[in-house]
């Protein structure tokens, strides 16, 4: 149910809602939900992108203590596939929502566009930016998605995946040419599934 209203007044059991990874090559898209408790304020919330690995990796901690609920939810890269990047990210959200403990009175969603929720929803453009419970989203989506990439490092080792997070930088397009895809690539981006086809030439099987 999706709703516009000024999401400036109110704030009583707001979840905002936030996602990471639409844009990789590898790996899950990670989504979260947080519902803030008023009677105990984090300083210092922002869109997780504007701050530094350590300020992200504290504000994760204390989100995760003093927020009344929140959850963190994904989904895979075989979903990514099978659904497409946008459909994926939605049932994510959706997760999310629907994993908090407590039921939120509204969900407010980072973007211009809600998934099919059973609370009342709104979008907001650049809302990690202006909503402290979707910057709190985001900073724990960010750090859950990043902790994951950099064990991927270790287990896929020479295509950098630690450094980029799996975005399709110069040094992630050479290693997707050179090495192949993984099983944590997603086939339908299109960099994966040429590499895949080239891939085919060689050999019949997935490294």
């Amino acid at each position: 149910m999706q709703i516009g209203l000024d999401f400036n007044l109110v704030e009583d059991l707001v979840a905002g809602v936030d996602e990471v990874g639409r844009g990789p090559l590898c790996g899950a898209v990670v989504t979260a939900a947080v519902i803030l408790d008023p009677a105990r304020p984090i300083l210092g919330l922002n869109d997780s992108k504007k701050l530094t690995e350590a300020k992200r990796e504290a504000l994760f901690d204390e989100i995760c203590e003093k927020a009344l609920s929140f959850c963190i939810a994904r989904a895979e890269v075989e979903e990514i596939d099978r659904l497409n990047i946008l459909q994926a990210t939605m049932l994510a959200m959706q997760r999310a929502v629907e994993g908090l403990h407590v039921t939120p009175k509204l969900a407010l969603i980072d973007g211009n566009r809600c998934p099919k929720l059973a609370v009342p929803a709104a979008p907001v453009v650049k809302g990690d930016s202006q909503v402290p419970a979707i910057a709190a989203a985001s900073i724990l989506a960010k750090v859950t998605r990043d902790r994951e990439m950099s064990a991927f490092e270790l287990i896929y080792p020479g295509y950098g995946i630690g450094g980029h997070k799996g975005y399709p930088t110069p040094v992630h397009l050479e290693a997707l040419a050179r090495l192949g895809p993984t099983p944590i690539h997603r086939r339908s981006f299109a960099p994966v599934r040429a590499a895949w086809e080239a891939r085919l030439g060689i050999t019949d099987s997935l490294i």
